[in-house]
């Protein structure tokens, strides 16, 4: 399969939306949203809708990707579900036979490590940062009833699995041919935030530090400052000619920058300012994000992200 993205890319073009929530599953005899597509030779990834998590895309809202090394093959994300992670599997299996040696989980959310169950059934190791194995020791289980609440029937055989490897701040992979970087670059999006860097190629599988085609969520507690010191300090110094995010097609660093670092830049220097005239919550669910309302999901989160970048900033 030829790596038609990258190659949109390299022209200069823009790549198609074909992500959008407005579609509810694109690759419906798959459980998955999305059939993987070869992003640069090697590299694949099944683009999940930039939708909520729903029953017609099975939970595939994030992007699972996988790496042919050569010597076996490294999956980034478990998977909302057991069912979903079989069928990334089965997908792999139609362009490789390596196997299945490593699973990274980008985070602690659940459709990072809910297909745990099914990986750790297959005797493969997961690995996911220490905070992020916390975020599922401890929250696991209401993660779980959220997904079987929405995926119903194909929540069957989910169950939690708690990684087996951790890392603190980066844990180097040598595998084939491949030298892969697992990060921790600094705070972002949330607890865990996983960066997987491959210098050889040039490409970063950023999880949920980058965004572009839906908008950012911003959780309670998330450090929405330490957000962008991590992202124009230790991610952009990275330097990646390619970018898979946690959503949305793969793209490059301007892309992500400018829906990413620049959209928390703006929120805060609104909401700053707001704050700075007297005004209180109530108000700051509507300081003007006009600017940004072509993104998916901005109808579900535009206010929340106000209102939480309103209650972080007004201790700061």
């Amino acid at each position: 399969m030829r790596p038609i993205f990258a190659a949109i890319l390299a022209a200069g073009l823009a790549l198609p939306a074909l992500a959008s929530e407005d579609i509810a599953d694109q690759y419906p005899q798959s459980e998955l949203y999305s059939k993987p597509v070869e992003f640069i030779p090697h590299v694949f990834t099944a683009i999940g809708a930039t939708a909520p998590p729903t029953y017609e895309n099975a939970g595939h809202n994030n992007n699972l990707s996988f790496v042919i090394t050569g010597d076996g093959v490294v999956v980034v994300n478990g998977g909302a579900s057991y069912r979903l992670a079989k069928a990334l599997h089965d997908e792999i299996k139609t362009v490789t036979d390596q196997p299945v040696k490593l699973v990274i989980n980008e985070n602690g959310q659940g459709h990072a490590f809910l297909g745990n169950s099914y990986w750790a059934e297959q005797g493969v190791d997961i690995l996911a940062h220490v905070d992020a194995i916390h975020e599922v020791e401890t929250d696991g289980d209401f993660i779980l009833q959220g997904m079987q609440g929405y995926n119903r029937d194909k929540a069957e055989g989910t169950t939690i699995a708690v990684p087996n490897l951790s890392f603190e701040d980066e844990r180097i992979v040598e595998m084939g041919d491949v030298t892969i970087h697992v990060l921790h670059l600094g705070p972002a999006h949330g607890p865990g935030d996983t960066q997987v860097w491959i210098p050889q190629w040039g490409i970063v599988i950023a999880g949920d530090i980058a965004f572009h085609e839906r908008m950012p969520p911003i959780f309670p507690g998330t450090d929405t400052d330490g957000w962008i010191d991590t992202f124009d300090g230790p991610f952009a110094d990275l330097g990646a000619t390619y970018v898979i995010p946690g959503h949305g097609h793969p793209t490059n660093m301007a892309q992500v920058t400018r829906y990413t670092s620049d959209y928390l830049k703006d929120l805060r220097a609104k909401i700053g300012a707001h704050i700075e005239n007297g005004g209180d919550l109530s108000e700051a669910y509507y300081v003007d994000q006009s600017q940004w309302a072509h993104l998916d999901t901005f109808e579900e989160l535009a206010t929340k992200n106000a209102g939480r970048v309103y209650e972080e900033m007004e201790w700061e």
